[in-house]
C-alpha cells in the first residue's frame, strides 16, 4: 500500500468530497493563493477555482460566521483555521451560532460544516500560540470533535465529517503534517465516535489520541523489554467518546492511565477516568492516572516545553503507580 503524509491525506479527503458533492468548499486564511499555511490545499484552487478555495482577511469571526450562513442554506463549508488557537476570536460563532442552531430552529437548520486546522504545541511559539482546546468544544452540546493520530485516520474521518449533518471540529497537528502512514487508494470512510485499539495488551490499558498518542506509544514500547503488556486505545473523536472500548479494555487489564497534551482541569482525562470509574470500578485494582501538560501556559523554550508537556517518563511513571512497581 502507498504512504502518504498527513496534508496529502487531508488534501485527498477534501479534493474527493469536493469531486463529489458541489456543495462542499473551503475557506480559510490562505488556503487558495498560498496553497495553504501549511500547504495542505496544495493545487486546489487550480482545480477548484475560487469560487471553491476562498482566501479571507484575518477575520476568524467573520469568515466563521459566513460558513455558518452557508450551512444554513445548504452549503457544506469546510472552514480552516490557520491555528485553533485563533479560533477564540470566532468562537461565538462556533458556540452560539453552528453548534446550537439546529436547536435554537426546531430541527429546522442543520449546520453540515468543518471546522479545521492544528490543534496545540508545535514547538517554540509561546503561550498564546501552543494551546489544546479539545475539552473546551466537547464540552460543547451540537458539536462533534475529531482528533486523528495519523494519516489514515486523518482522511476517512474528514471525509466523514465533511458529510456529517452536524459541526465538527477536525483537529489537526502542525508537527504531524509531515507524518507519513499508509493511505489506501480506493474510497474508505472512518465512524465519527469509534476508537481504535492501536494494539492489545494485557497489563495496562494507557488512552490517548492526536499526536501524543506517539508518547503512549513510545511508552508501551519501553514497558515492553520489561515485560509489561500495554494495551493502547486511540479514541479518534473526543465527543463523541467510545466509552465502551476504554471500559472494556479495563475490565481486561484493570489498570488505566490517560495521556493528553491539554491542561488538566476538566479534561478529556477526567471525564474518561470519571466513567471508567463509574462503569468499571470492579475491575480497577489501582487508581486512575492522568498525565496532561502541567496548569501552566507553555513556554518558549525547549527546556520549558519538555518540563510542561506529557513525556514518555511520566507516562512510565504512571505505569509503575497503578502496577505498584
Amino acid at each position: 500500500m502507498r504512504e502518504i503524509q498527513f496534508r496529502e491525506a487531508l488534501r485527498e479527503a477534501m479534493q474527493e468530497e469536493m469531486r463529489r458533492d458541489e456543495s462542499v468548499f473551503l475557506m480559510g486564511e490562505e488556503v487558495a493563493e498560498y496553497n495553504g499555511a501549511y500547504k495542505v490545499s496544495q493545487g486546489m484552487l487550480d482545480e477548484f477555482t475560487a469560487k471553491r478555495v476562498i482566501d479571507t482577511p484575518i477575520t476568524e469571526l467573520g469568515f466563521a460566521g459566513l460558513g455558518v450562513g452557508a450551512a444554513m442554506n445548504g452549503l457544506r463549508p469546510i472552514i480552516e483555521f490557520m491555528t485553533f488557537n485563533f479560533s477564540l476570536v470566532a468562537i461565538d460563532q462556533v458556540i452560539n451560532s453552528a453548534a446550537k442552531m439546529l436547536f435554537m430552529s426546531g430541527g429546522q437548520f442543520p449546520i453540515p460544516m468543518v471546522f479545521r486546522g492544528p490543534t496545540g504545541n508545535a514547538g517554540m511559539l509561546s503561550a498564546q500560540h501552543s494551546q489544546n482546546f479539545e475539552n473546551w468544544f466537547a464540552n460543547t452540546p451540537g458539536l462533534k470533535v475529531v482528533v486523528p493520530a495519523n494519516p489514515y485516520d486523518a482522511k476517512g474521518l474528514l471525509k466523514s465529517s465533511i458529510r456529517d449533518n452536524d459541526p465538527v471540529i477536525f483537529m489537526e497537528s502542525e508537527l504531524m503534517y509531515g507524518d507519513k502512514g499508509e493511505v489506501p487508494e480506493g474510497e474508505y470512510l472512518i465512524p465519527i465516535g469509534q476508537a481504535r485499539v492501536v494494539q492489545e495488551g494485557a497489563d495496562v490499558t494507557i488512552v490517548s489520541f492526536g499526536k501524543i498518542l506517539k508518547v503512549a506509544q513510545a511508552a508501551a514500547d519501553e514497558m515492553a523489554k520489561n515485560g509489561v503488556s500495554a494495551e493502547i486505545i486511540d479514541l479518534r473523536t473526543v465527543r463523541p467518546i467510545d466509552y465502551k472500548t476504554v471500559v472494556e479494555s479495563v475490565k481486561k487489564t484493570n489498570r488505566l492511565v490517560i495521556v493528553e497534551e491539554a491542561w488538566p482541569v476538566a479534561s478529556i482525562a477526567s471525564e474518561i477516568a470519571y466513567h471508567v470509574q463509574k462503569y468499571a470500578f470492579d475491575y480497577l485494582d489501582a487508581p486512575i492516572q492522568k498525565i496532561n501538560s502541567m496548569d501552566v501556559p507553555l513556554g518558549y523554550a525547549p527546556t520549558l516545553i519538555e518540563a510542561v508537556l506529557p513525556n514518555v517518563k511520566r507516562t512510565l511513571e504512571a505505569v509503575d503507580a497503578v502496577m505498584y512497581r
